[in-house]
């Protein structure tokens, strides 16, 4: 019995240009790419990754071998279309540490800062907490399935060798920069309408009693309330951002 290997380069080049596409998603992806994780980690999620989408959309690569430009070319569109894909799903993460800072700030706590386990920087202690308890839920409630979906959905919207509709590009980036910022100022919205609320009662107080130390007095009784606060609205909070999370996914895989 013969076999036929002749296809073995071909389809070594489609692992290669699927790989590509897959590695550059999963470096930047909100739990499985953080600074923490070992990188030998990340490698097998991405071989592993690719052998599951490669069976899927094989068909869709066109390789010419004779052609190491048109190769390096595949490769550059399957990189950049990895980068979309991961940089979209790590801006909505980016939506708590907005909210975080808000929050941070309203509550006097601006300056009380530790190190961000995800990134591996300093980052505001309550966005760092937000952060942590966002991707601990969307792992908890299966969502980061939805990231392996669009992934597969991505073959559709972006085809191997077809011109990257660079407008999508754009106005995908954007929505997706504008929306993290605009549900980050949402989920802080209740502290906002707080720290107004009781920065102006500090105010007519410092005027009526000039002797007292509003100071002093102020800065505790904002940490006080402001915890009560946010042990009240934090189920809101995360329900609010999972539901929006969900959205930037499903807008990347639709489902049928």
């Amino acid at each position: 019995m013969r076999i036929d290997v002749s296809l073995l380069p071909a389809l070594a080049a489609i692992f290669v240009l699927v790989f590509a596409r897959v590695g550059a998603m999963v470096m930047l992806l909100p739990g499985f790419g953080e600074s923490n994780i070992p990188a030998r980690v990340k490698l097998s999620i991405a071989l592993l990754l690719t052998l599951i989408i490669l069976p899927l959309h094989r068909n869709a690569y066109h390789v010419d071998l004779t052609s190491i430009s048109s190769l390096g070319v595949l490769m550059v569109h399957e990189l950049i279309i990895g980068i979309v894909l991961g940089a979209t799903a790590r801006v909505t993460l980016s939506a708590l540490n907005v909210a975080g800072s808000v929050i941070a700030q309203q509550l006097g706590l601006g300056f009380v800062t530790a190190v961000d386990p995800t990134q591996g920087q300093q980052g505001q202690i309550i966005g760092n907490f937000l952060t942590i308890l966002g991707l601990t839920l969307l792992f908890a409630t299966d969502s980061h399935y939805l990231v392996i979906a669009a992934l597969s959905e991505s073959y559709r919207i972006f085809s191997p060798g077809e011109i990257m509709p660079t407008g999508d590009v754009a106005a995908l980036a954007t929505s997706a920069f504008s929306a993290a910022f605009k549900i980050g100022l949402q989920l802080s919205a209740p502290f906002l309408v707080f720290g107004l609320v009781f920065n102006i009662g500090l105010g007519v107080l410092a005027r009526l009693m000039p002797q007292m130390q509003v100071y002093f007095v102020g800065v505790p009784l904002s940490i006080m309330v402001g915890f009560l606060i946010f042990g009240v609205v934090l189920a809101a909070m995360m329900n609010t951002y999972l539901d929006y999370f969900l959205g930037v996914m499903r807008q990347l895989a639709p489902m049928n």
